[in-house]
C-alpha cells in the first residue's frame, strides 16, 4: 500500500491503538495533494482511519498532522461533532511520515452531484441546516476552555486572509482583470474591527463532512488542516 509501511504501521497500531489487533488491511480512502486518508480494518472487524501527509510537494504548515489531532481531539470535546482522536505517531522512522489515527465514522461524503443523490430530496433542507448548526456550533467554542487559545494568531485575521488572497491572486493569475483588484482595493480599505476570537474550519462544507443520508444529519467533520 503505498504510503503506508504495513509492518511498522501494524506494529504501532498494536502496541498504541487501544483494541486494535493484527493483521490490518490499509485502503486509500483519498488521496492527491491534500493529506491522505487510509481505512484500517483489524484482525476482528474494527475500523479506524488513519491520517497522514501527501507523499511529495508536503508544505509543514499545511500537513501538520500532530496540530490536526490535537485540534479534533480538542474540538471533540464540545457538541461539534468529529471522530474521537485515537492515537499520534510524531516518529517518522515509522513510516516515512507522522500520522495520527481516529475512529471510523459512518456516512457520505457528498462531494459531487452523484453522490448527493444518496441524499433523499425530502432530507436535503434538514441537512443543510444541521451543516450551518454545526459551523455555528464550531464559532461558539471558547478556544482557552478547550486549549486551543494557543493554537493561531489572535487578532488581524481578516486582515491577514485579504493579505494571502490578494497575493496569491498575484502570484496566480494569467491576465489582468481589474474588477478583482477594485474588490481587493476595497476590501483593505474597509476591513472590519474583530471583535472576539473564533475557530474558522478553512473549508467547511459537505465534501468535508460525513453525512448520514437516512437522517439529513452530520455525523463528523473532517479535514482540519487549514483550520
Amino acid at each position: 500500500m503505498q504510503g503506508i509501511d504495513t509492518d511498522r504501521v501494524s506494529s504501532w497500531l498494536d502496541a498504541n491503538i487501544a483494541g486494535a489487533s493484527s493483521p490490518f488491511e490499509f485502503a486509500l480512502i483519498a488521496g492527491g495533494r491534500s493529506n491522505l486518508t487510509y481505512a484500517v480494518t483489524d484482525g476482528n472487524g474494527h475500523r479506524y482511519v488513519l491520517r497522514r501527509p501527501p507523499l511529495a510537494q508536503v508544505l509543514a504548515t499545511a500537513h501538520d498532522m500532530a496540530r490536526e489531532h490535537r485540534i479534533i481531539s480538542a474540538v471533540g470535546r464540545t457538541a461539534v461533532p468529529v471522530p474521537i482522536a485515537l492515537g499520534l505517531c510524531t516518529d517518522s522512522e515509522v513510516n516515512g511520515a507522522p500520522f495520527y489515527v481516529m475512529s471510523y465514522v459512518d456516512g457520505v461524503v457528498l462531494d459531487s452531484p452523484e453522490r448527493a443523490v444518496e441524499l433523499p430530496v425530502a432530507l436535503r433542507v434538514r441537512a443543510s441546516e444541521h451543516l450551518v448548526d454545526v459551523l455555528a456550533d464550531l464559532h461558539a467554542v471558547d478556544v482557552d476552555e478547550v486549549g486551543l487559545g494557543d493554537l493561531a494568531k489572535r487578532g488581524g485575521y481578516v486582515e491577514r486572509q485579504v493579505k494571502r488572497w490578494s497575493t496569491q491572486w498575484g502570484q496566480s493569475k494569467t491576465r489582468e482583470l481589474p474588477a478583482i483588484d477594485e474588490v481587493a482595493h476595497r476590501l483593505r480599505n474597509h476591513l472590519p474591527d474583530q471583535h472576539g476570537v473564533s475557530i474558522t474550519h478553512g473549508d467547511f462544507r459537505f465534501g468535508n463532512c460525513l453525512t448520514d443520508v437516512r437522517r439529513g444529519t452530520i455525523n463528523a467533520v473532517l479535514d482540519w488542516e487549514l483550520c
